[in-house]
């Protein structure tokens, strides 16, 4: 087991934020002039170090940038955060990758990303990351770099004994030797559906995809329903975790915030249910402010917050 309680490793992928606002979704073909334009720091990996470091824990990321301007923009960031670069990758080959978002008037958003550097993240940098991923108290990974090196990272995070938070996004299947190391699998609504095949209108067919994937090799399966909150599923029950109602106003990140939140919650030794309460209060809160890491919440306003639900 890891031997530093609230040590988090995150293995996954940094690109740079081009963000336009608009007032709605361009259809196909068609030109929408928008009302802002914001460049941030990005990528499911990044998003996630950086939300559990401001949530407290120590946090270490295994990734790759491009030797380029945003490269250095991305290294900054991550110190600014108190994220340890010790194990961040300058790639000689590739650019730093980069998404393009697309947000409307209601908070929805369209995402495109070319990859660059993160596609390059391999199982050398997950062993160059050994020291960490041994004192780890939890494992954090997402599916924007080489599925092979995510199914690595997992294998040795569970050789480790060290609890593994898995968020598949961008969606892509999942063999079997990987479910069978992830401690909690994270997707959203339409991420269950694809990897069950399994419609969700409500929460017992939340239940019935959450089972199939836990029937698969997962310990537990945690759906995030958004504005519905979360639903937990493992062999032992299934049960519905209400949501932390506010305003959403973005809600670039707001998956991210929830996984980075859930695996530092685990790091610390707390329950699954507490972890996933605690996880759905920081990326509710994540949703009430424009960007993916500028919205992610501090320590504080998530334990305020869950004062006020009373635990």
């Amino acid at each position: 087991m890891g031997t530093l309680a609230g040590c988090v490793v995150v293995v996954g992928s940094s690109h740079v934020d081009f963000t336009v606002q608009l007032d709605r979704m361009p259809r196909l073909g068609e030109t929408v002039i928008g009302k802002g334009f914001k460049v941030a720091p990005g990528g499911k990996g990044a998003n996630q170090a950086v939300a559990a470091s401001r949530l407290g824990a120590k946090v270490f990321i295994v990734s790759r940038v491009g030797r380029d301007y945003w490269g250095g923009f991305l290294r900054e960031n991550f110190v600014k955060n108190d994220v340890s670069v010790e194990y961040l990758v300058e790639d000689e080959e590739e650019q730093t990758g980069v998404a393009l978002i697309l947000v409307d008037s209601e908070g929805r958003n369209i995402i495109a990303v070319a990859p660059g550097a993160d596609r390059k993240v391999s199982r050398e940098d997950v062993d160059r990351a050994e020291r960490v991923f041994r004192e780890a108290g939890a494992v954090a990974l997402q599916l924007e770099i080489p599925i092979e090196t995510v199914i690595y990272a997992a294998e040795k995070a569970w050789r480790h004994g060290v609890r593994v938070v898995l968020t598949p996004a961008p969606v892509h299947p999942l063999p079997e030797k990987l479910l069978e190391k992830v401690t909690v699998l994270t997707p959203n609504r339409v991420e269950a559906e694809e990897l069950t095949g399994v419609k969700i209108r409500d929460l017992k067919d939340a239940a019935t995809a959450g089972t199939i994937l836990v029937e698969r090799g997962v310990d537990n399966v945690v759906i995030t329903l958004g504005e519905r909150g979360a639903f937990l599923v493992n062999a032992e029950r299934s049960v519905h975790i209400p949501p932390f109602k506010v305003k959403a106003v973005d809600t670039t990140g707001a998956g991210d915030a929830f996984s980075g939140a859930l695996a530092v919650a685990l790091a610390e030794g707390k329950n699954v249910d507490d972890s996933v309460r605690f996880a759905n209060v920081a990326a509710a809160i994540s949703t009430t402010k424009l960007g993916a890491q500028e919205a992610l919440p501090e320590r504080g306003e998530v334990e305020e917050a869950l004062k006020l639900l009373g635990f």
